[in-house]
């Protein structure tokens, strides 16, 4: 069996352009379905939409193991060409990265489940239990014609499932002088929030202070420079205290205080770039994304204006308790509507975590395994709804240098060349292991 070598099919995939929209992830999954059934793995294909396609395929086990998912998304979000060092649809290599949009988010990761899974089969290795591997449409702009659309209209296809590995998490994280592995063990759910200002209009040249101009930019303000309280939920807990024991005594005392919610804002932004990284995941966010004011014309003042907020909400937290938050931030004359929520109501299961903290040790002896809240979203939200626990594991290792939050869904998005055969080596071994 010939199978591919990860950076070279990195470099095929991130060639195939699925920016969603529209996605289009047909064609990129009628070519990873070819290597699939030349390596004799019989797959399905389930089209949600014209266009629209997911891929799973089920190579079995010995029987030792419940089944594992391996699930990962094809599509892309927009980029824009400015800026780039190198076309982001390129995968060109240079100065040790892979380039390209995916490199990350999250083609890398397809990359190595797919060829962990043809390497096991290659060597003639049964896994301990069924390895199910989901190749999934449509997750940057919801879900809705991936991950949503299987588990309401095939979840038989996951039947045995207990648990998944997804984005993200295993990438290195760097605080003061030791390394950390975050595996993602819980997500924030989503909670898309709009919010509605209206004041008086009237003509453009008769200038009126308080206009529904200013009051968005008011409102925009407080967004940006105001936090939400801070709430510690149980496995930033735990993570925090497992970082905290790894580092040297001072610096362990100075990370405890995280945990203490009136000196929680005053640490984060002490920790500079790794406060910015650990700051979302210490209360709700309420991203305004998209802003729109107008009158209809130039010389219009507008009556209303709307922000499009991207609302996280901590696990074990509901709508309404984001909404009081943001009303006590900007005033109770801004109307707010939630207008999507996905819950996640699974508790944490942290069964398979020694597994995969053993893998990464194994990989990396100096580097040290914590769980992780996601301060994002995933595909894995809708696999909680089968009792499928997901955890984030597609491992890199990363320089110290390389701002990985701002380079995912960002220009010049990259991966280093080594950390595309670190993760793949990583999810070989998990291969031979699970249980």
């Amino acid at each position: 069996m010939d199978v591919p070598e990860p950076v070279e099919l990195l470099q095929r995939l991130i060639r195939v352009d699925t920016t969603n929209p529209p996605g289009n992830e047909a064609e990129l999954v009628g070519y990873l379905d070819g290597i699939l059934r030349d390596a004799g793995v019989s797959t399905t294909l389930v089209e949600s939409a014209p266009g629209r396609v997911n891929l799973i395929a089920r190579v079995p086990g010995r029987g030792a193991a419940s089944p594992l998912l391996m699930q990962g998304h094809l599509d892309v979000v927009p980029v824009s060409d400015h800026g780039w060092t190198h076309p982001p649809f390129s995968g060109e290599i240079a100065d040790g990265f892979v380039w390209g949009r995916g490199a990350l988010d999250m083609k890398s990761g397809v990359v190595m489940m797919l060829v962990a899974l043809l390497r096991t089969l290659s060597e003639g290795t049964q896994p301990p239990g069924d390895v199910v591997l989901a190749l999934l449409a449509d997750e940057e702009a919801g879900g809705d014609r991936g991950a949503k659309y299987l588990v309401e209209n095939r979840p038989e296809l996951f039947d045995g499932v207990k648990y998944a590995i997804g984005e993200f998490g295993g990438f290195t994280m760097e605080i003061a002088g030791r390394r950390f592995y975050p595996i993602q063990v819980a997500e924030k759910q989503i909670c898309r929030i709009r919010a509605t200002l209206r004041a008086p209009g009237g003509h453009g040249s008769l200038a009126r202070p308080g206009g529904v101009t200013a009051r968005l930019a008011e409102v925009l303000r407080r967004l940006d420079r105001r936090r939400l309280p801070v709430h510690v939920t149980p496995v930033v807990r735990t993570m925090i205290e497992a970082i905290a024991a790894e580092l040297p005594a001072p610096a362990g005392r100075v990370a405890r205080l995280l945990l203490r919610p009136a000196l929680t804002g005053r640490m984060l932004a002490a920790a500079g770039e790794i406060g910015l990284t650990l700051a979302p995941m210490f209360s709700h966010t309420a991203t305004p994304n998209i802003v729109s004011a107008s009158g209809g014309a130039v010389n219009v003042r507008p009556t209303e204006a709307q922000i499009d907020l991207d609302g996280r909400l901590l696990p074990g937290f509901r709508p309404a308790d984001l909404l009081a938050e943001l009303t006590a931030l900007l005033g109770d004359d801004v109307e707010l509507d939630v207008f999507r929520y996905d819950p996640v109501e699974m508790e944490p299961n942290l069964e398979l975590f020694d597994t995969l903290a053993s893998v990464l040790r194994e990989h990396d002896p100096s580097g040290t395994p914590v769980p992780l809240l996601m301060p994002a979203s995933t595909d894995g939200r809708f696999f909680a709804q089968l009792g499928i626990q997901t955890y984030g594991f597609t491992p890199m290792t990363l320089p110290t240098s390389m701002a990985f939050s701002s380079l995912v869904h960002g220009v010049d998005e990259r991966i280093p060349v080594e950390a595309v055969e670190f993760g793949t080596s990583c999810v070989t071994s998990l291969l031979t292991r699970f249980r």
